[in-house]
């Protein structure tokens, strides 16, 4: 990939436009998704490939988007799952790690 090196303003709402070099070296055109990652002091912008995303974990986020759009209050969680993302928020998961037990699909 070429080195390019681009200025982008930020707005008062946190939001930058990608530079159209930037757009055209990742691929990515209207509607399609980068991915930013904060490393040593530095961001790294990279294109989101959507193609390996869970499709139970967008059917969710489309819920609550839908949720937040009409102005609906999100539903409430089972207290078993909320204590279970409780329990496991901040942890690392190694996606690769054999899963102990059965899984039922």
């Amino acid at each position: 990939m070429p080195e390019i090196h681009e200025v982008a303003t930020l707005t008062s709402k946190g939001q930058i436009t990608l530079p159209k070099p930037i757009r055209q070296a990742l691929g990515v055109d209207a509607g399609g998704k980068v991915a930013f990652d904060l490393r040593k002091g530095q961001v790294i912008v990279t294109r989101a490939d959507t193609e390996h995303q869970d499709p139970d974990i967008e059917a969710f986020l489309g819920l609550l988007e839908a949720d937040i759009r009409t102005g609906q209050r999100v539903r409430s969680l089972p207290d078993d799952l909320v204590r279970a993302m409780l329990v496991n928020a901040g942890h690392a998961i190694d996606l690769d790690e054999d899963i102990d037990g059965k899984v039922a699909l």
